[in-house]
C-alpha cells in the first residue's frame, strides 16, 4: 500500500491533534477530586471557610493533643494546623495512671465558628462531665482560651444567631435547645433548656435503631437548617435535615441522602457561590473517611448528592495525598525552633513528658520507662499517626541496646484488636516477636532470636476494598525483608471508637530504668508484599 506525502503529512496533523487532545483530557482528569476525600479517620467534621480559606475541626477522642485543627484552600488538600488543647484533663482515666483509661471516649463530636475575628471550636466529653470551649484570634498559631462548664451537651451545634444570641443545640432523638453567654463561657443565668424536635428521627422511620444526633446548625437567607444522623434498623446511615423560620420551631423535616452510609456533617460553600455537604463514612479498620457531595438548592432546601447518590468523582481540584499533610515521615532530627513533634504525631492518652525526648540523642525518639505496665494498651507514651487507605506501609529502625529485661519495644498498630512487632528482652536476651490481639486478647504468635542491637520493623496495612488486613516484618539490614507472625485483621471495635494507628511503643514489665531509640517512622501509601 502507497500513501502520499500529502496524506502523510495530514495522517501526522492528525496523530500530533490526538496527542495534544489526549494529554488536555489527561489534565482534566488529573484535575478532578474523588470521594473520599480524605481516606483516613478523620470523623464528625466540622468545617467554616474564611474569606477564601477552609479550616475543619475532627474527633480524636482519647489520644493528646486533641481537638485538631486542619486547613485547605481547595476542600480537598487539607493539612494539620494546630490543637485546640494539649491535654484534656488530667484525670487518671486520660493519663493511664491507676489502672482506668479513656478508650472511646475522651472528646467527641466538636463544633467550630468564626464571630467578629474570634474561632470558637468547641466539644463534650464524658471522661470530663463537661462542654469544652476553646477561642483564639489566630486558629493556625494559637493561644487557645479555655473554658467548660457542666454538664456535658451531647453532640451540640455551637450557634451564634443573628440578633446576638448564643445557643447550643444538642441530644440524640430528642433535640434541644439551651441559651449560653454571649461568648459563650457557660449556661446564660437563668435559661431554661426546650425541646424544639420531640423524635428528630422521624423522616427516617422511627422503627428504632441510632437515634438522630450529631447536630450541625446552620442559616441560609433568613432558615435555619439543622442537620442530622440517624441509622434506621436494618438500613443505613441517614443524613436528616430540618428547617424552620425560628431557632425555637415548628420544624419540618425530611430525608436528605440515604447512599452508601454517607452521613454525618453539614454545609460549606464556596466563594465562587456553589455548595457542599461534607460528611463521612464507615469504612473498617481504616476508621470513619469524609466525604463531600454537591448540594443544589431547590423550593428552599438544600437537595444532596447527585441524582441522590454519592458522587465519585467532585469538580474540584484533585487530591495531592495525604503525606504530609496528615500524616508523614520523621526523621526526628530538629533544627532549632522546631516543635519537639510535628502536628501529625499524637500520644495515646496523656503522655509522661519526662520519659520522652527528641534531643538526648540527636536524630532519634527516645521512649523511656518509668514505671512497670502489664499491657502494651495500658502503657504511656505510645506515639500514634493514622494509618491511610487504600493501603500504607508504617517503617522504623529500633536500637535495642539499652533495653533491659522485661521490657518490649517496637512498632505498632493500634486498636482493641491491636498487632506489635518489636524486641523483647528477657534473661538478658532478645528477641523480635510478633504479637496479635485479633482474639482480643494479645498472643505471641512468633519469636526469632536476635543477636544484634540494631533491628528494622515494618506493617504494612491493605484497605483495599475493606480487606483490613496487615502483615508484619522484620529487617537485619534494612534491605532483605522477613515477615514474621501471622496476618492481623483490623476490625474497627466500638470500644476504641478509632482506625487502626500506627504506634511507636516501649514499656517494662519487670523494671524502670531501659529505654529505646527510634532512628525515624516512614510512612508509604504503598505496600510491597514481601
Amino acid at each position: 500500500m502507497i500513501i502520499s506525502k500529502g496524506l502523510h503529512k495530514k495522517a501526522l496533523l492528525w496523530a500530533g491533534l490526538m496527542v495534544v487532545l489526549l494529554q488536555t483530557q489527561n489534565r482534566v482528569v488529573a484535575q478532578t477530586a474523588t470521594n473520599p476525600v480524605i481516606f483516613a479517620d478523620v470523623p464528625d467534621m466540622a468545617m467554616i471557610r474564611v474569606g477564601n480559606t477552609y479550616y475543619m475541626s475532627s474527633t480524636t477522642m482519647h489520644l493528646s493533643p486533641g481537638l485538631p485543627i486542619m486547613k485547605s484552600n481547595d476542600l480537598i488538600n487539607w493539612k494539620m494546623v494546630g490543637y485546640a488543647y494539649d491535654t484534656l484533663t488530667t484525670a487518671d482515666a486520660m493519663s493511664l495512671t491507676n489502672g482506668k483509661s479513656t478508650y472511646g471516649r475522651g472528646s467527641w463530636a466538636s463544633s467550630l465558628r468564626y464571630l467578629n475575628g474570634l474561632y470558637y471550636v468547641t466539644t463534650f466529653a464524658q471522661t470530663s462531665g463537661r462542654t469544652h470551649i476553646y477561642t483564639t484570634k489566630d486558629i493556625e498559631k494559637g493561644p487557645w482560651k479555655a473554658v467548660s462548664f457542666k454538664p456535658s451537651y451531647h453532640d451540640h451545634s455551637l450557634f451564634f444567631d443573628d440578633d446576638g444570641r448564643t445557643y447550643l443545640i444538642y441530644g440524640a432523638g430528642k433535640l434541644r435547645l439551651v441559651e449560653l453567654n454571649t461568648d459563650a463561657s457557660g449556661v446564660k443565668p437563668g435559661t431554661t433548656e426546650q425541646v424544639i424536635i420531640e423524635n428528630a428521627s422521624t423522616p427516617s422511620g422511627t422503627g428504632g435503631g441510632l437515634p438522630a444526633e450529631g447536630s450541625q446548625l446552620f442559616k441560609v437567607k433568613g432558615k435555619y437548617y439543622l442537620f442530622n444522623i440517624s441509622w434506621p434498623r436494618g438500613g443505613m446511615r441517614t443524613v436528616i435535615i430540618h428547617r424552620a423560620d425560628k431557632i425555637t420551631g415548628p420544624w419540618e423535616g425530611r430525608v436528605a441522602l440515604q447512599d452508601l452510609g454517607v452521613a454525618q456533617g453539614g454545609l460549606i460553600d464556596t466563594p465562587d457561590g456553589r455548595w457542599f455537604a461534607y460528611l463521612f463514612r464507615d469504612f473498617g479498620g481504616v476508621g470513619r473517611i469524609p466525604y463531600l457531595v454537591p448540594v443544589e438548592w431547590k423550593d428552599g432546601w438544600p437537595v444532596l448528592g447527585v441524582n441522590g447518590k454519592v458522587p465519585e468523582t467532585l469538580d474540584l481540584p484533585a487530591s495531592k495525598g495525604l503525606i504530609p499533610g496528615i500524616v508523614n515521615s520523621d526523621e526526628f532530627t530538629r533544627k532549632k525552633g522546631d516543635p519537639a513533634l510535628p502536628l501529625v504525631w499524637q500520644w495515646n492518652h496523656n503522655p509522661d513528658n519526662a520519659l520522652w525526648s527528641v534531643s538526648e540523642r540527636k536524630g532519634f525518639l527516645r521512649l523511656k520507662t518509668g514505671r512497670t505496665d502489664t499491657s502494651f494498651v495500658m502503657a504511656r507514651n505510645t506515639l500514634t499517626q493514622r494509618t491511610i487507605g487504600p493501603e500504607c506501609t508504617g517503617s522504623t529502625l529500633l536500637d535495642a541496646s539499652n533495653m533491659k529485661d522485661g521490657d518490649f519495644a517496637g512498632l505498632s498498630l493500634l486498636q482493641k484488636n491491636y498487632g506489635l512487632v518489636g524486641v523483647k528482652v528477657e534473661n538478658g536476651s532478645r528477641s523480635i516477636v510478633m504479637v496479635s490481639a485479633s482474639s482480643g486478647k494479645p498472643v505471641e504468635i512468633q519469636r526469632v532470636p536476635l543477636s544484634q542491637k540494631m533491628v528494622y520493623l515494618k506493617a504494612e496495612c491493605d484497605f483495599n476494598d475493606r480487606k483490613d488486613t496487615a502483615h508484619f516484618f522484620y529487617s537485619l539490614d534494612g534491605k532483605a525483608w522477613s515477615p514474621i507472625g501471622e496476618p492481623l485483621k483490623m476490625p474497627y471495635t466500638i470500644p476504641h471508637f478509632m482506625g487502626y494507628r500506627f504506634g511507636l511503643f516501649n514499656y517494662a514489665t519487670l523494671q524502670t530504668g531501659g529505654f529505646a531509640d527510634f532512628d525515624y517512622f516512614r510512612i508509604t501509601n504503598t505496600i510491597s508484599g514481601q
